[in-house]
């Protein structure tokens, strides 16, 4: 059996190991959109998502319901563009934004990304046995990362460690 130097570490690498798992999912996603020859990447389903419900919103809009830097939004935004996936129109009344919506090549694929998110979340449910704790554990996380960055719990435990080998 290989050794898994990442899970060895605990919750020394909990932060490889999340992105691990991401990382293995994004991948297997990508080859699953390409064997049914639809040209998207797996994070866009969020936006596709959004954008159906809400049917405009700005850049600004979809980066905070996301939490993504308006950076990656940016990138993320341009290659739907390129792909035809949605459009954007300046805003009626604030011409530095931009108006986003679905293209009709979005809207008439939407019933098929529907049972593809579908098929995905059972996969998902059915890989943890139907245990969702998981999701409640990465609620915590969450949540105790909006009340203190994880930068400045890590400072506080570095500055006990200094204290204590002082």
């Amino acid at each position: 059996m290989r050794k898994d130097f990442i899970k060895e570490l605990g919750y020394k690498a909990l932060d490889n190991r999340l992105k691990r798992i991401s990382d293995r999912m994004s991948h297997d996603t990508r080859k699953f959109f390409k064997h049914i020859d639809i040209d998207i990447e797996p994070s866009w389903h969020l936006i596709f998502k959004l954008l159906e419900e809400s049917k405009t919103l700005t850049m600004v809009e979809i980066a905070e319901q996301l939490g993504y830097t308006h950076p990656s939004m940016v990138m993320m935004l341009k290659k739907m563009t390129a792909k035809g996936y949605i459009t954007s129109e300046k805003h009626m009344v604030d011409k530095r934004k931009q108006n986003i919506r679905l293209t009709n090549k979005s809207i008439d694929l939407l019933p098929e990304l529907k049972r593809i998110w579908f098929s995905c979340e059972n996969a998902i449910y059915k890989m943890l046995n139907e245990d969702v704790s998981i999701l409640k554990y990465l609620d915590i996380i969450e949540s105790a990362l909006k009340e203190t960055s994880f930068n400045q719990r890590f400072y506080n435990e570095y500055q006990k460690t200094r204290k204590t080998s002082s």
